[in-house]
């Protein structure tokens, strides 16, 4: 069965009063596009750049969030969470806004800037050091803005920042917080609710908000939290909703969210990184204590676990930077730094180096280049090829975990304080 990654129209157009018209390539999720993290061929991304040079614009974010920014016609929407205290960590009796931003993609003005719901800290849950209580990057779609905040609530914006639905009555118990990031399929917004002890994937009606599926996870695995985000592969009644998560990778059906295969890997847990898929195979790492790089083809039914795994890896394993397809290769960096390059088919290792310091933003790929931001925001550049070669490493000077994201020939690279936005 041929499968494909599910395209999203990526180009729109956006007329600026009486200038000129500008061409903007959107971003409308988080890895792009593509769900896969690859910049369109025909942007012009910048190689090098620092906190001082080829900064076209550098916005302060109140709050904290590690969300990630998306783009359409010329706007940049993202998440954040606003302290009462004004600090930034996780006192568990502190109230915060969950926020919801819109900048100007050319000036990084802030457009509007709108309390979505309010988290009392009597009911927040507590956080990993690495994670934030805004750390769901949003999707936009059909001029509206989904924005999900985990237990604490999921909702749809209009294009200037209205409310058109909320829910607040999903509940589940997160451990470390929210993390994984939601996905339109269709008419249906789709997200996982990973908390113990009964975790579960759900849908809700994109126009309404209302329920339409909600499917138990059903796993054995001892730890049943993660935070994966889902991917969708396929066309028309071929399409599969990859969701790996405690035990098993997991497919879907998008329509009614029955579950078609598993793949099964032991007590795996904390799965954070978002599967990418090429070459007929999916690639997933298992997470926590002790990540598995699998490789499976797709297209099963019941346990899959014996007859469709190809290839699996141990070494260098990211437990939370999503990974990179490029030609027949396939990249990796793990949390350490240490970057991989497999043969995609085979699994066979042609390189394996030490890249850059802690990592858990995921990896880009843009014209046979790999950008890989680690977590103090310096950028290492190499060579999307089987030898190992740094092209630059370019640093922000600021801790950075959300991904990046392309905006025309620009980066967009969100830090611990700003948002910038990196030209050429």
């Amino acid at each position: 069965m041929l499968m494909r990654p599910f395209l999203i129209s990526c180009c729109s157009v956006l007329a600026l009063g009486l200038g000129p018209t500008l061409i903007y390539a959107d971003w409308p999720q988080f890895r792009g596009p593509t769900q896969q993290g690859e910049a369109p061929t025909e942007a012009k991304l910048p190689l090098t750049w620092s906190a001082t040079e080829h900064v076209i614009w550098k916005t302060a974010i109140p709050g904290l969030g590690w969300s990630s920014p998306v783009i359409q016609s010329g706007k940049v929407y993202l998440t954040t969470a606003v302290s009462a205290n004004g600090k930034n960590d996780d006192a568990p009796t502190v109230d915060r806004s969950l926020r919801a931003l819109c900048l100007d993609a050319g000036s990084g003005q802030i457009l509007w800037n709108n309390e979505i719901f309010l988290q009392k800290g009597t009911d927040a849950n507590r956080i990993h050091k690495k994670n934030s209580h805004a750390s769901p990057t949003p999707v936009v779609h059909d001029a509206r803005i989904f924005v999900h905040y985990g237990p604490h609530g999921t909702a749809c914006l209009n294009l200037n920042g209205s409310t058109a639905w909320k829910v607040d009555s999903i509940s589940y118990t997160p451990v470390h917080g929210n993390g994984g990031s939601p996905i339109v399929v269709g008419d249906k917004l789709i997200f996982s609710c990973d908390g113990p002890p009964e975790p579960f994937v759900i849908a809700l009606d994109v126009a309404s908000g209302k329920q339409v599926w909600k499917t138990p996870r059903n796993t054995a695995a001892t730890r049943k939290f993660s935070f994966c985000t889902p991917l969708l592969i396929g066309e028309g009644s071929s399409q599969e909703l990859i969701l790996p998560g405690s035990g098993n990778i997991f497919s879907y059906d998008p329509a009614t969210g029955s579950e078609r295969w598993r793949c099964g890997w032991g007590e795996g847990y904390s799965v954070v990184p978002r599967p990418v898929f090429g070459h007929g195979l999916l690639f997933a790492s298992s997470g926590y204590d002790q990540p598995v790089l699998y490789a499976v083809r797709p297209g099963g039914r019941g346990d899959v676990t014996n007859s469709h795994v190809v290839w699996t890896a141990k070494k260098g394993v990211p437990r939370n930077a999503s990974f990179v397809l490029a030609g027949g290769h396939l990249f990796t960096v793990d949390d350490k730094g240490i970057g991989t390059c497999y043969q995609a088919p085979t699994g066979e290792v042609m390189w394996q180096e030490r890249i850059c310091s802690d990592t858990s933003a995921s990896l880009l790929h843009h014209a046979g280049k790999i950008y890989a931001l680690d977590e103090q925001g310096t950028c290492t550049v190499f060579a999307a090829g089987p030898e190992y070669k740094v092209l630059a490493t370019n640093s922000l000077g600021e801790r950075s975990l959300a991904s990046m994201a392309v905006a025309d020939d620009d980066f967009l690279i969100r830090t611990e304080h700003h948002l910038y936005r990196i030209g050429g």
